[in-house]
């Protein structure tokens, strides 16, 4: 795609096959993807197009044809500099929820003080003041999903992969975790690549959008995000430059879900 000087992360022709007793599934095909340090880069199309396995295959959870690279690097498995947030949550049953957010963090051997402090600041963010003491069978799905996320951004990771992080939350809460996801990245400029089916999230999040095709998946169309992110969200939410590109990529996303209605039509 892009041209860019050293790439965080770098796909180049990438494919994966999913073997069955059926019939062998081509999931991807043909995938290049260039993500520059510091980018929020959206990945969206229709559903069953191949997006999550592209997440999964950069998080280093499955092999896949072709190149994956990270740093100039080729990627063997799962990293620490990778934080991956996935669709269902994925909590430590025996331990509290205060117990899973500092997990990693204790792991990476960060101070207790340091480590209760990001704690606490984050049980704050996705609102579970009152649960901290509460395991994840206590809990209800949307509040484990808050938890999961918690957990990522807790350990501070270089690169940020998000598999439909906001899909199971309420409204207000997904609001709510979308603002604390932009407010880390301009302060951090993290490299995010997250896989979304909500047009209107990845607009507002991303700098970068890229729309896959209907099965196999591939990179088909882009779109740069130009927003004054220092406003407010519903300032920002009325501007024609939001509305603008908001448009072009339901109408891009649009045009595959119906050539993938297409191709399954009897």
């Amino acid at each position: 795609m892009r041209d860019l000087i050293r790439p965080k992360i770098e796909l180049r022709q990438v494919a994966k096959t999913y073997a069955s007793d059926r019939a062998a599934v081509l999931a991807l095909r043909n995938t290049d993807l260039a993500v520059a340090d510091g980018e929020f880069v959206s990945i969206v199309g229709p559903s069953g197009c191949g997006k999550s396995t592209l997440i999964y295959i950069v998080g280093g959870f499955l092999p896949a044809e072709g190149e994956v690279l990270v740093d100039g690097r080729a990627i063997t498995g799962p990293g620490t500099g990778r934080g991956v947030v996935f669709q269902e949550y994925a909590l430590f049953p025996w331990l509290t929820v205060r117990g899973n957010i500092a997990y990693g963090l204790d792991r990476q051997g960060v101070p207790a003080v340091q480590r209760n402090q990001t704690v606490e600041r984050l049980i704050g963010v996705i609102g579970l003041q009152g649960f901290e003491d509460r395991f994840p069978r206590e809990l209800s799905g949307g509040m484990k999903q808050r938890v999961a996320i918690a957990r990522t951004l807790a350990c501070e990771p270089a690169i940020l992969l998000l598999d439909e992080p906001f899909g199971a939350l309420d409204a207000q809460t997904r609001e709510i975790m979308q603002d604390e996801l932009l407010r880390l990245w301009l302060e951090s400029r993290k490299t995010v690549l997250m896989v979304t089916h909500d047009v209107t999230e990845a607009v507002y999040l991303s700098n970068r959008i890229c729309v896959m095709s209907a099965r196999p998946g591939r990179l088909v169309e882009e779109f740069r995000v130009e927003l004054d992110r220092t406003k407010p969200r519903e300032e920002i939410f009325l501007s024609d430059a939001f509305n603008r590109v908001r448009n072009q990529v339901w109408l891009s996303v649009r045009k595959q879900a119906l050539a993938a209605e297409s191709k399954n039509a009897p």
